[in-house]
């Protein structure tokens, strides 16, 4: 007499093999096409010129105080002047790029008058900000 109990459990059991071979070729795929779409894959040699003619990129910083005070550079100035500086700004440079830095509690009046004021000179104009 066969006493013993019989389990009638299956064993689970995975083969990993295919799946190894399908993880290969996503990495395969995924490598290719990084490549394809980095602009610096072709590199390009341009050629020389001695009349050609560099442009210079400048970027000033304008700041705002919570006091109305206004400042070039670290040069404070009137808001009434701030049009003629930058215009000097703008004479020197063919690119030039204004870093707004204003206090939080400063009206947006005041800050949309500097942006009025770059817009007429045909300056770009970037708002500082922090990170949260």
């Amino acid at each position: 007499m066969n006493l013993k109990k019989r389990s009638r459990r299956g064993s689970g059991e995975m083969h990993t093999s295919a799946m190894n071979d399908i993880m290969f070729f996503l990495m395969l795929f995924f490598l290719i096409a990084s490549t394809v779409t980095n602009p610096n894959v072709v590199k390009l040699v341009l050629p020389k010129s001695s009349s050609g003619q560099s442009i210079s990129k400048k970027t000033i910083n304008v700041s705002i105080s919570k006091d109305l005070k206004y400042t070039i550079d670290k040069k404070e100035i009137a808001v009434t002047q701030l049009s003629d500086e930058l215009t000097k700004y703008k004479s020197q440079a063919k690119e030039l790029t204004i870093v707004l830095s204003v206090d939080k509690t400063v009206a947006i009046q005041d800050v949309v008058e500097v942006m009025d004021i770059a817009q007429k000179l045909n300056i770009k104009l970037v708002l500082a900000t922090v990170a949260k």
